[in-house]
C-alpha cells in the first residue's frame, strides 16, 4: 500500500491525508457544481477545501449483502461518500473504486443518487419482489449535509412510507427530525426503527473525529424528540475507540437514557484497507502522545492485526479488551434499562407501487 502524504491541517475537515487509492474503477457520471464551500478566503487565510456533489445515475438501488451476522439483507445509500468526515469511517475504501482518494476525496468529492425514488419503485413493483426490511444510513449517512439540497433520503422515505414497507435507519444526525413526520406515520404501523451513533459526548474530540457531523447535544435532542413522536429509537456507540473514547461508554448510556432510548449497540474501531493509515496519520497529528497505545490496543482486539474481516468478530472484536469493554457495555445497559429488544418490524402491510401506470388489482 502506497505511504500517505502528509498535508497541512485543513480546517473542518476529519482525514489529514488525501491517501492515493489501492484499487481503481470507472463510473459515467454528471457533474453538478459545488456547494456550501464557496466561501471567499477570510483575513488572508485560504479558503476551506470545497465539496463537490456529482449526479449518479445507477440502473438499481437496492444492494443485497449475505453476510449473516448482520439484521438485514438489503440497504439503500443515497450517497457515496460523506462530508461529516468522520476518519473512522469504514465505506472510505469505497472511493478507491472512482479513482478517488478514501482520504479527503471522500469528504469531500461526493456522488448523489438523484433517481433513488424512481428506482426504489420499480424495483418494489417487480412481481417476484419479496419484502424484508430495507436499511438506509449503514454504509454512508442519508442525513449527511447534502441531503439539505438534495432531498435524496426524503425521497426514498416518501417511497416506503407510501408502501407500508420496513426501515431500518442509522445515521449520526438530527437531520432526519425533517422527517420526522414520515418516520412517525411509519412507527405507528411497526415499520421503523431508528439508530442514533453518539461516538463521545466530548466536543473537542468530535471537532477532529467527525468534523462535519452535528453536535452529540444535537443527536440526544433527536432521540428524545423521534420517542416523543413515538419512532423506536436506540443509541448505537459506534466506533468505540480504544484509550480515546472508551471511558465515555457508561456517559454516553446514562445520556442516551435520560433522552429515551429504549436500547443500545455498539462496534468497536474497524479499519479495513485504507482507513487504517489514515487513521494512524489522523493519530499522529491529534494524538501523538498515545498512538503507539491506541494502535496497541486495537491490535489486541483484532488478532495482532490493524483489521480482523472476520464475520461475528468484526464488529466486536476478541481478547481481554473486547470482553472488557463488553461486559462495561452490558452492564451499563441493563443499569439503565437499555437492553430491550425491538418489536420486529412489520412486512404484512407492504402495497406494491403502481406498475406501468396500473394499480394493482390483487
Amino acid at each position: 500500500m502506497e505511504q500517505a502524504k502528509p498535508l497541512p491541517p485543513v480546517s473542518g475537515r476529519g482525514a489529514p491525508t488525501n491517501l492515493r487509492p489501492t484499487r481503481t474503477g470507472s463510473l459515467a457520471h454528471e457533474a453538478d457544481g459545488d456547494w456550501l464551500d464557496a466561501a471567499e478566503s477570510i483575513d488572508g487565510a485560504p479558503p476551506p477545501l470545497r465539496t463537490s456533489v456529482t449526479a449518479e445515475r445507477p440502473k438499481s438501488i437496492i444492494a443485497r449483502n449475505v453476510s449473516p451476522d448482520i439484521g438485514f439483507d438489503r440497504s439503500i445509500n443515497p450517497y457515496r461518500g460523506c462530508e461529516h468526515g468522520c476518519i473512522y469511517c469504514f465505506a472510505r475504501p469505497t472511493h478507491a473504486y472512482h479513482d478517488l482518494s478514501p482520504g479527503l476525496d471522500f469528504e469531500s468529492r461526493l456522488f448523489a443518487k438523484p433517481d433513488a425514488a424512481k428506482l426504489l419503485r420499480a424495483e418494489l413493483a417487480k412481481r417476484n419482489y419479496r419484502v424484508a426490511p430495507i436499511a438506509i444510513g449503514t454504509n454512508t449517512d442519508g442525513y449527511q449535509p447534502i441531503e439539505r439540497e438534495w432531498g435524496v433520503t426524503r425521497s426514498v422515505i416518501e417511497v416506503l412510507a407510501e408502501t407500508r414497507h420496513p426501515l431500518i435507519l442509522t445515521t449520526k444526525s438530527d437531520r432526519l427530525l425533517r422527517d420526522i413526520d414520515l418516520l412517525a406515520d411509519m412507527a405507528r404501523d411497526n415499520l421503523v426503527g431508528v439508530a442514533i451513533s453518539v461516538t463521545t459526548l466530548d466536543p473537542a474530540i468530535a471537532r477532529t473525529l467527525e468534523p462535519r457531523a452535528p453536535h452529540p447535544r444535537r443527536r440526544l435532542a433527536a432521540i428524545r424528540a423521534l420517542i416523543d413522536a413515538g419512532v423506536p429509537t436506540q443509541v448505537n456507540i459506534a466506533p468505540i475507540i480504544p484509550a480515546i473514547t472508551d471511558h465515555e461508554i457508561e456517559a454516553i448510556l446514562a445520556a442516551a437514557a435520560e433522552a429515551g432510548a429504549i436500547r443500545a449497540s455498539y462496534i468497536l474501531l474497524r479499519l479495513p484497507h485504507e482507513v487504517a493509515p489514515l487513521f494512524r496519520a489522523w493519530l499522529d497529528a491529534h494524538y501523538p502522545d498515545r498512538a503507539d497505545k491506541v494502535m496497541h490496543m486495537v491490535q489486541d482486539i483484532r488478532g495482532g492485526r490493524d483489521n480482523d474481516p472476520e464475520f461475528f468478530t468484526r464488529m466486536k472484536g476478541r481478547g481481554i479488551w473486547a470482553q472488557l469493554i463488553r461486559t462495561r457495555v452490558k452492564r451499563a445497559a441493563r443499569e439503565h434499562g437499555l437492553d430491550k429488544s425491538f418489536p420486529p418490524l412489520r412486512c404484512d402491510l407492504f402495497r406494491p407501487p403502481e406498475r406501468d401506470g396500473q394499480m394493482e388489482l390483487f
